[in-house]
């Protein structure tokens, strides 16, 4: 079961920050444009779309567990592009492909010794896996200003036993993970990378919040927000801490 649900319009429409972030990482994939490439945790498409262009001769396998997030994809890139709703721990993909990009989805995943066991399967011998996503570190400012308002009432009933949905994993522990799931080489590191979104209000419930929010019945999710903002002030800096994965099948 997803550990959340998405809303793909609001995401296609307030996604330009992860966007950015995800262009970075496709920048970082060598490509001759006739590979076969994996985006694993597609979104709405908006990395998929630039990673397309840059196969022209190529082929694009776009995965991600929301159904609303690949239906937002279908509408940017059309019919013929190949999406897939799947959870990447049970993916199945009928011919190995030469790459797989991935970008914002693998901190959503508990299990990463599995995912990464996953992905090698899905990998030509010498594939490559270029990916980046919450690290450790990954926006503990502003989340710790989301917890100070969770602690009071209205709010705090509904989180009693509530857990976290994402794994913020370090690098070393993440470059043993990759070899031992059977990569031949792994290269992990840390950036920072802060941001100040466009509508912050949306893409703070959407995004960075959305679990929180969805926790809370519909009538409190407004004040929640409202009480959010208020403590965390403007300019709305979002704390990204990243995990850049390189790793070769």
């Amino acid at each position: 079961m997803p550990v959340r649900e998405w809303d793909g319009t609001s995401y296609d429409r307030i996604s330009a920050t992860m966007e950015a972030l995800g262009l970075d990482v496709l920048d970082r994939l060598t490509l001759n444009g006739d590979e076969l490439v994996l985006d694993a945790g597609c979104g709405s498409g908006r990395v998929t779309q630039a990673l397309i262009e840059r196969l022209p001769h190529g082929r694009v396998i776009a995965v991600d567990e929301s159904a609303s997030m690949i239906d937002a994809a279908r509408r940017r890139l059309g019919p013929d592009v190949d999406l897939r709703v799947s959870d990447l721990l049970e993916l199945e993909l009928d011919e190995p492909v030469d790459a797989v990009l991935s970008t914002a989805t693998f901190h959503w995943i508990a299990d990463h010794d599995r995912l990464f066991a996953r992905l090698h399967k899905a990998l030509q011998p010498g594939g490559r896996l270029v990916a980046q996503c919450g690290g450790e570190g990954n926006i503990d400012i502003l989340r710790g200003k989301a917890r100070e308002v969770l602690a009071e009432q209205p709010y705090a009933r509904h989180f009693l036993n509530w857990r976290p949905p994402w794994n913020y994993a370090a690098p070393q522990p993440t470059a043993e993970r990759l070899r031992s799931a059977g990569f031949a080489s792994a290269k992990c590191w840390l950036t920072p990378a802060p941001r100040t979104p466009d509508a912050p209000r949306e893409f703070l419930s959407t995004i960075v919040l959305g679990p929180h929010v969805q926790q809370l019945p519909e009538n409190l999710r407004d004040p929640f927000m409202d009480d959010v903002l208020a403590l965390v002030g403007e300019p709305v800096v979002v704390d990204y801490v990243r995990l850049n994965i390189d790793a070769i099948a």
